[in-house]
């Protein structure tokens, strides 16, 4: 039994990602831009200048950490709220603890974190706004989402934005090294790494994702024996582990992927299983709106064009309640997409439209399409011998639109389902030359 089993027997520890979370900036791994020696984040640390600021990266690059040593270099009282479980009440209880906060009567306003910004609703984060703006509190925000489209506006600029970036492989290296060298079981275990290839390719990026896997890796031997890490090794113990998934890296695509195919194929039951995967897993619900907003447009189109007006209520209606109830209005829309007729027809007429466009740029617009808001212009005959469509019986005047090199081009082909058929009938009806029967 060696001297690491002993520690580990004697007393029950934290998870590996926790027990090798730095406490300073010079045991941070990663984000040089940002902390490295005359950067904007670390001169704010140093000079004790701090203002609010949202850290906007992938999961597991240090957010959380980062805010942790921010406070602990300024000495200031960190408080934390999380966005999936805290309301307006805990918002608010938490300010009036900050007023009352003596380091804040000696001019050293204390620090509130809030993990997953992104999931407050908007009376949430109205109900930061007067206690940002007047310094009760300097507040650091995480998120994993773009905040331009997540953070109300007046909260977005009282507030600095810094990205945070995937850890590179010699960022992975760094942590890899330091956990086998420090961590005060690891350290005592004879372990050989071989190959790194599959360890760093399933972490992704994720430095918390890194340790984790290495966990389970040394984990899967027993006793005293060697630690190899190679690439079989890795792959062989993350199948095994196939429950964990993984926001940033590879079970995050196969899911999302096999969801988005579910619904285009028509398959509510799997689509509807693959979302409770995804929802089980902690995935983000508006991530999956909007997903399901871009199956809307895409996959179910103008076969039912109502689809696109649910997942757009859909997407609304998950920013507004948040979970665990979205889960309930997602899995309606899922279900309805799912089951929809589909076509793809606006999706195949736009990308074929952007790919003529390309290549037309200089096409010249008819002068009777251009507008004539000057004299010179109605002299230079734009304007002249256009055809008002409602001047015309049925609305509609039998006029060439396209610019002289794309005459009788057409890019929309409907589909062959009950809505597109009329479509179809119409515009057969009004562009017999294009549309024929």
């Amino acid at each position: 039994m060696t001297t690491g089993d002993n520690i580990g027997r004697s007393r029950m520890l934290p998870p590996l990602p926790e027990r090798m979370r730095p406490h300073d900036l010079d045991g941070y791994v990663g984000q040089r831009h940002l902390i490295g020696q005359g950067c904007i984040l670390r001169n704010m640390i140093e000079s004790g200048n701090l203002s609010s600021f949202i850290l906007w990266g992938p999961p597991g690059v240090g957010k959380t950490t980062l805010s942790h040593i921010v406070a602990k270099s300024l000495g200031r009282e960190f408080f934390t709220l999380s966005a999936v479980s805290s309301g307006v009440k805990d918002v608010r209880d938490v300010i009036d603890r900050a007023r009352s906060n003596s380091l804040f009567a000696s001019g050293s306003s204390p620090i509130l974190f809030i993990d997953e910004i992104h999931r407050f609703n908007k009376a949430q984060q109205d109900a930061l706004l007067g206690a940002v703006e007047d310094g009760t509190v300097i507040l650091i925000g995480a998120t994993t989402e773009n905040p331009s489209f997540e953070v109300i506006t007046p909260l977005l600029s009282r507030c600095q934005v810094f990205v945070l970036k995937s850890l590179e492989k010699a960022d992975l290296q760094n942590l890899l090294d330091r956990a086998l060298k420090e961590d005060e079981i690891l350290k005592y275990r004879n372990i050989q790494v071989e190959e790194t290839d599959a360890l760093f390719r399933y972490a992704a990026g994720d430095a918390r994702k890194l340790l984790n896997i290495l966990e389970i890796v040394v984990g899967s031997f027993i006793g005293s024996s060697p630690v190899v890490i190679n690439n079989k090794r890795v792959t062989e113990c993350l199948q095994e582990n196939t429950a964990i998934y993984d926001k940033g890296g590879e079970m995050h695509y196969d899911i999302i992927s096999a969801f988005i195919k579910s619904v285009r194929g028509s398959d509510p039951n799997a689509a509807i299983y693959y979302l409770a995967r995804m929802l089980e897993g902690g995935e983000d619900p508006l991530f999956i709106a909007r997903r399901l907003c871009i199956l809307a447009a895409e996959d179910v189109g103008l076969a039912n064009p109502n689809a696109l007006l649910l997942a757009n209520s859909t997407f609304q209606i998950v920013h507004v309640i948040g979970m665990p109830e979205a889960r309930i209005p997602l899995a309606e829309c899922t279900i309805y997409l799912a089951s929809s007729p589909k076509s793809n027809s606006a999706y195949m007429a736009i990308n074929e439209a952007l790919e003529v466009a390309k290549d037309t740029q200089m096409a010249s617009v008819p002068l009777y399409l251009r507008n004539a808001p000057t004299k010179l212009m109605e002299e230079l005959g734009y304007s002249d011998g256009y055809k008002y469509a409602h001047d015309y019986p049925g609305h509609f005047a039998d006029l060439e639109f396209m610019p002289s090199e794309l005459h009788g081009k057409t890019f929309y082909s409907p589909g062959d389902n009950k809505h597109e058929d009329g479509l179809r009938s119409r515009l057969e009806t009004l562009w017999p030359k294009y549309y024929k029967k």
